[in-house]
C-alpha cells in the first residue's frame, strides 16, 4: 500500500486537520441543551432510528470496512450509563462508528460548537446526541445537568479527548485529564476504543479495526483531581497499546517546525 499523503504538524495538542470551515455559534445560557416533550421525542426517534442508523452502518461497514474487537465487553452494561473515550481520526466516521458498535444503545457525543452551527444540519445534530461544550460559566450548569441526565438514562456518552481530527493517525496524541472529571464525579464505568488501520490487499485505503476495553472505574478514595488523573492515565495507556496494532500509515504525520501550516 503506497502512502497517500504527508501532513506536517507543529503542535500535537492544537493542530486541526479537518477540512470543515464553520463559524461556530456561542454556546451560552440561551442554548437549550435538553429538548423535552412528545414532539422532541418523536424527532429523536425519527432522526436517529429512521434516518441516521442505516447510513451510519453502511458507511462504517462498506466505506471504512470496520470491524469491532471486544464489543462483548459492553453487553453487561446495556442498561447502564457509561463514558466512551476514543481517538479522533475520522471526520465522518467518528460520529458514525460508536452508533454502530453500541447499537441499540442511545449514544451522545461531547462536541465542539461547530457541530451545532452547521446550516440546517446544526438543528438536527442535538437530536442525534450532540452536546456542545459551553462557552460561558452560565451555560456550564445546563451542560453538566445534560451529561448527568444522559448517563442516568443509560446513554453511552462519547468523548474524543484529543479534541482535533487527525485523519488516519496511528498514534495517541497527548490529552489532558479534564474530560475525565465527569466519570470521576459520577462514579460510572468508563470504556475506551481505538480505531486502528490495517492493510487490505490492493485497495488503497486501509481497513479499520475498532478495539474496545473496559470497564475502568474512578478510585473514589482519592480527591477529585487525583482520581480523574489516575483514570486518564489508565485509559491513555490502554489506548496507546491498542494504537500500536495499526500496521500501515495511510497518511504520514511529520513534525517540522520550519513548515507553515
Amino acid at each position: 500500500m503506497k502512502r497517500q499523503n504527508v501532513i506536517y504538524y507543529r503542535d500535537e495538542a492544537n493542530d486541526e486537520f479537518s477540512t470543515a470551515t464553520i463559524r461556530a455559534r456561542k454556546i451560552d445560557e440561551t442554548y437549550r441543551y435538553e429538548r423535552k416533550g412528545i414532539f422532541a421525542s418523536f424527532l429523536r426517534f425519527f432522526w436517529v432510528r429512521i434516518i441516521w442508523t442505516l447510513p451510519a452502518f453502511l458507511y462504517v461497514k462498506l466505506v471504512l470496512h470496520q470491524r469491532t474487537r471486544g464489543g462483548e465487553k459492553l453487553k453487561p452494561f446495556r442498561k447502564t450509563g457509561l463514558f466512551l473515550y476514543g481517538n479522533h481520526t475520522q471526520q465522518i466516521g467518528d460520529p458514525f462508528t460508536p452508533n454502530v458498535f453500541c447499537f441499540p444503545r442511545k449514544v451522545s457525543f461531547l462536541v465542539h460548537a461547530n457541530n451545532v452551527s452547521i446550516p440546517f444540519l446544526g438543528r438536527i445534530t442535538p437530536y442525534l446526541g450532540a452536546i456542545p461544550l459551553p462557552d460561558t460559566l452560565a451555560a456550564y450548569k445546563s451542560f453538566s445537568a445534560c451529561i448527568t441526565a444522559r448517563i442516568s438514562s443509560g446513554h453511552a456518552v462519547v468523548i474524543y479527548p484529543e479534541a482535533h481530527i487527525w485523519p488516519y493517525y496511528t498514534k495517541i496524541r497527548p490529552f489532558p485529564d479534564a474530560s475525565f472529571e465527569y466519570p470521576a464525579k459520577l462514579n460510572v464505568p468508563v470504556f475506551c476504543f481505538v480505531n486502528t488501520y490495517r492493510k487490505h490487499g490492493k485497495r488503497k485505503k486501509p481497513d479499520m479495526e475498532t478495539w474496545l476495553e473496559g470497564p475502568f472505574y474512578p478510585d473514589m478514595s482519592l480527591p477529585l483531581r487525583q482520581r480523574r488523573a489516575k483514570l486518564k492515565e489508565e485509559v491513555a495507556a490502554k489506548m496507546a497499546e491498542f494504537a500500536s496494532r495499526s500496521d500501515v500509515e495511510y497518511i504520514r504525520y511529520i513534525k517540522d517546525e520550519s513548515v507553515k501550516q
